[in-house]
């Protein structure tokens, strides 16, 4: 890194550690009953729980009698987990997850970096007829992602955009900075593009490759509104795929219902 950038690297990285405290501030909130309509700790930051309105009332798979979630039961019950997928798609990892989640019958969002979206176009049509959303990472995934002077953040939202759009006919509304990069500039130039950035709240950190029983153990943690980080690209994720088998199965088990943002 040249000595003109060091100052906004260093600048980029402070701001990913404050995020990283909001995250975990927000976490803990969202783990408390009774908050679920509460506002995001910062009104003008990412979106860090599923939406208070996507509340659901239906079946839940695993239920005898097609039991209704919310008959009888706390609101809150209803109120589903959104499983994230970042860094796809990838031609090994992205379609061993698809089967693991139609065998989960769980629809997620995968936010795709546009490089690897502009190589394997054919995995953004699959996802996307799998009943999968896709929202946008950047277009190279560059980090420290808030270093970017504006005009090459605008430029890795748009690309990202433009190549999405172009092989699928369906342009992205949501917008996640590569690990969490989030700075002022990366937030209005992800509004300045109509879309709405996202975070999280539950973070197997699985792109390290820890064992996929610890991935599942903090993946199947995931309470109502918890929006989940998990990966697809950016190296072997065969742990995940593994962990993600065995957190599906304990949080349908628990009547969890899912939803793709």
């Amino acid at each position: 890194m040249s000595h003109d950038t060091r100052p906004a690297a260093l600048r980029a990285l402070g701001s990913q550690v404050a995020w990283s405290i909001v995250r975990r501030a927000e976490a803990l909130r969202t783990g408390k009953a009774g908050h679920g309509g509460r506002e995001p700790l910062l009104a003008r930051g990412p979106v860090f729980r599923v939406p208070h309105g996507d509340a659901v009332a239906g079946p839940v798979p695993g239920r005898g009698g097609g039991t209704a979630v919310g008959a009888g039961e706390p609101s809150d019950v209803a109120t589903p987990v959104a499983l994230t997928v970042d860094d796809g798609p990838d031609p090994t990892w992205t379609p061993a997850l698809l089967d693991v989640l139609a065998a989960h019958a769980v629809e997620a969002t995968f936010f795709v970096v546009g490089e690897r979206a502009r190589e394997h176009p054919g995995l953004l049509r699959r996802l996307l007829a799998a009943g999968h959303h896709l929202g946008n990472h950047s277009y190279s995934h560059f980090q420290p992602f808030a270093a970017l002077p504006a005009a090459a953040v605008a430029r890795e939202l748009h690309e990202t955009q433009r190549v999405v759009t172009g092989e699928t006919g369906v342009r992205p509304a949501l917008f996640r900075a590569p690990a969490g990069g989030w700075s002022r500039r990366v937030l209005a130039a992800a509004r300045d593009h109509g879309l709405t950035p996202v975070d999280w709240t539950v973070d197997p950190k699985d792109w390290r490759e820890p064992p996929a029983d610890r991935i599942a153990e903090r993946v199947a943690r995931a309470r109502p509104g918890d929006i989940v980080l998990c990966h697809d690209g950016g190296g072997d994720r065969s742990r995940t795929v593994k962990a993600l088998d065995l957190a599906l199965t304990r949080l349908r088990e628990r009547g969890t219902l899912f939803t793709a943002l």
